[in-house]
């Protein structure tokens, strides 16, 4: 079976703040193939997320898989408010980067 990292399969992939409590992250595609294909392979799920980010999945607030935009977006609370003492991105622009490496199957 051959993979491929999902940053090479899609256009963006990104995280931000979704107000002071959740983290929300894109995935972004160019093309309906390629986005197909990963959601055909069930590598990028609510429960594979939760495993990824080692979080139980009612830390998943939404979790939305977008055809006409080819995106596929969720959502985490955070375990501290943005900019409180212990919140290491205040921005929740650098938790992104597991998806990165993300396997997915042809």
């Amino acid at each position: 079976m051959t993979t491929q990292k999902l940053s090479e399969l899609a256009k963006t992939i990104r995280s931000k703040n979704a107000g002071v409590n959740k983290i929300t992250f894109d995935v972004i595609f160019r093309d309906r193939e390629n986005y197909e294909r990963v959601k055909r392979s069930g590598a990028l799920t609510r429960e594979s997320m939760a495993r990824l980010y080692r979080i139980p999945a009612e830390r998943i607030s939404d979790f939305v898989e977008y055809d006409p935009g080819y995106a596929i977006k969720f959502t985490i609370y955070r375990l501290r408010p943005s900019g409180c003492a212990g919140d290491g991105d205040i921005f929740g622009a650098q938790q992104y980067a597991p998806l990165l490496d993300l396997e997915v199957a042809a």
